[in-house]
C-alpha cells in the first residue's frame, strides 16, 4: 500500500497520548480510508443516471468506465444510492 498524502485532524479525549500512539492511530485511519476510497466501493455506492438513453447504469464495470472519464456527457449524473 502506498503512503497516503492527506491532512488529518485527529482529536483525542485522552490528553496524555504519546507520539507513538498518535502515529498508530493515524496509520489505522489511513488504512481505513484507503479501503473506503477504493473504486470498487465507489461504484457499489453510486449509479449513473443517463437521461440521454433513459437508463440507470448499475453494473460495476460500466460505472467504473464512465467515472474514469474526465467528464460525463451532458445529462449523465452520478447518483448516490444512499
Amino acid at each position: 500500500m502506498k503512503a497516503a498524502s492527506r491532512d488529518l485532524l485527529v482529536l483525542s479525549k485522552n490528553a496524555s497520548i504519546t507520539q507513538r500512539e498518535m502515529e498508530l492511530e493515524v496509520e489505522k485511519l489511513n488504512q481505513l480510508l484507503f479501503q473506503a476510497e477504493a473504486i470498487e466501493k465507489l461504484c457499489l455506492a453510486n449509479e449513473i443516471i443517463d437521461i440521454n438513453n433513459y437508463k440507470i447504469v448499475t453494473k460495476l464495470k460500466k460505472i467504473e468506465k464512465l467515472i474514469s472519464y474526465s467528464k460525463l456527457k451532458p445529462f449523465q449524473f452520478i447518483h448516490n444510492k444512499n
